[in-house]
Formats: C-alpha cells, structure tokens, sequence
C-alpha cells in the first residue's frame, strides 16, 4: 500500500502577480516527504470565490489531504475560511473557542479585539481548530482539508501544529549522482534502470557549467537499499 497523497492549493492575488513569492510550497513538501505523505499536485489561484470553491472540492475528492495557504486574515479580501465552508455546506460565524484565543492574545498585548480581528475567529461548524503559536489566530481542519496563513512564519508553525496528527508511511529517501555528460549520452541507462527499479523514481535534471553539459540523476524511493543498488548499478554503467 503506498503513502497518503497530498495537493496543495496556494491562494492569493499577490503569488499570481509575481509582487509575492512563495515560499510556503517548497517547506510544505519538504516536511510532507519526511513524514511519509506523498504531495502529488499544487494549484495556484486567486482570491476568487469559485476558483476557490472549485479547487478545493476537486482536490479534496482526489487526495488524502489538502492544504492551503493564504486568506484567513482579517481583511475584505480574506475568503478561504467563507469558501471552504460554502464547498463542504457547513455554517460558518464567530466560534467561542477561536475567540477566546484571539481575546486572551490581544489582552495580553493591551490591542483591542475590534471587528476585523475578529474575523479571524470564524471558524466552520465541524472544523478543528490549528494552533498557531506565531500570532494566536488560528487555522482550521474541515474534513481533509487544512485552512492556514499564508505568511510563511505562521504557516510553517500551523504545518508543525498539524503534521504529527496525520498518518504517513514510509519517509521518501533519495541520492543523487552527479554526471558530466550530456542527458542523451544517458538517456539509454536511464530507461533500462528505470525499467529495472520500477518501484523507484528516477529523475534527470541537467545543468551546464563552464561550457560543459552535465546532469543530476536523482533516485528516489522508500526502501533504501533499492535506492543504493541503483545509483550504484549507474555510477558502475558509467564508470564513475
């Protein structure tokens, strides 16, 4: 049985504009590979109601888990938490628990708890609540989807708070072998190794350095002495 599989949907104006970077992906599948869950697809959308709707039902439907970034702040323009509540039917308003969070965080700092922070703590009928020990306001988990910041801080410590409730399977491990030829010098002892270690990845990224065309061969897979008899069988195939 193979690991549970993960998509990410990345929400907002200012990733699709290019005045934002993400960053939040990249961390994501980091922490995701070293626990065992498989992230197989990330969707990029804007701050629109139906993109929203329609990109989270459709991962949520295909995935073990869903993740997504941005839009649970205190602002106009922050919809995930409405969004994610319309696309599974659930009630969303002020929950006691979430406000009590946010009440004792702003007293605690002499702000006032006004009506835009108190945005932030609604929560959908059901959901979980994601402790966010950067700035109090928390995420949410509402079936298999996982409603967190998009400010790469927060987001991270929400990741932290969720990953040890989740299941994984086997750590992906993987080795990379560094070759100065060219991909189509190679290209034959990559099909035949792919053919023979099926259960293994393999990949070829290729580079050029000083005028010399080379590749990184990557060899990925859960089971570590498939993975060392691979990169070995190469490095021997091509005498390095």
């Amino acid at each position: 049985m193979g690991n549970p599989t993960a998509a990410m949907l990345v929400i907002g104006d200012e990733i699709l504009s290019g005045r934002t970077r993400d960053s939040n992906m990249h961390f994501l599948a980091g922490e995701l590979t070293k626990h065992g869950i498989d992230l197989r697809e990330v969707r990029m959308i804007s701050d629109d109601e139906v993109a929203i709707i329609a990109g989270v039902t459709a991962l949520s439907e295909t995935h073990d888990h869903v993740f997504t970034s941005g839009g649970i702040g205190p602002t106009h323009d922050d919809i995930t938490a409405d969004c994610i509540a319309k696309a599974f039917g659930a009630h969303l308003d002020v929950r006691d628990d979430a406000r009590a969070i946010l009440q004792a965080h702003y007293d605690k700092s002499g702000t006032e708890l006004n009506e835009a922070r108190l945005r932030m703590a609604r929560i959908p009928d059901g959901a979980a609540l994601i402790d966010n020990p950067v700035s109090a306001a928390p995420g949410f988990t509402l079936k298999n989807v996982h409603v967190m910041a998009g400010v790469p801080s927060v987001f991270e410590a929400m990741v932290a708070s969720v990953l040890p409730t989740l299941t994984g399977g086997s750590p992906l491990l993987s080795q990379t072998l560094r070759v100065m030829r060219g991909e189509g010098e190679i290209a034959g002892n990559l099909s035949a190794l792919a053919a023979d270690f099926s259960d293994l990845s393999i990949g070829c990224y290729p580079f050029q350095k000083d005028g010399a065309f080379g590749a990184n061969v990557v060899v990925r897979g859960a089971d570590g002495a498939r993975v060392d008899a691979a990169v070995t069988r190469l490095a021997q195939e091509l005498d390095l």
